[in-house]
């Protein structure tokens, strides 16, 4: 059943919001590169635990990242098909070529 109109408003929403920061994006730009342990992230962003965890969360709630942990470790990578959502969002947003109105508007 394809999603309504509103679904798939408040989908782009989501998604384009846990894009919006760059924070985020540099975390998305170190994991594009493979699976990465929270302390690299951390050691690479050169960013407190805790403002890492918020952006993190962030990004697991839109689905764009996901966890794993292994022992005390978590470790995140990125969700390809929300990546394929969100090129499919932009394309559906491509203005289209609309024919001329005969004696154009109003």
């Amino acid at each position: 059943m394809p999603a309504t109109k509103a679904a798939r408003t408040d989908r782009a929403v989501e998604l384009f919001h846990a894009l919006s920061d760059e924070t985020r994006l540099e975390i998305i730009h170190l994991l594009s590169k493979g699976e990465r342990c929270v302390c690299e992230l951390t050691n690479s962003l050169d960013a407190a635990q805790s403002r890492l965890s918020f952006h993190l969360r962030v990004l697991k709630d839109a689905g764009i990242v996901s966890d794993r942990k292994e022992g005390r470790w978590v470790y995140y990578e990125l969700d390809r098909e929300a990546f394929d959502e969100v090129g499919e969002l932009v394309s559906g947003m491509k203005p289209r070529s609309l024919p001329q109105l005969a004696g154009g508007c109003c």
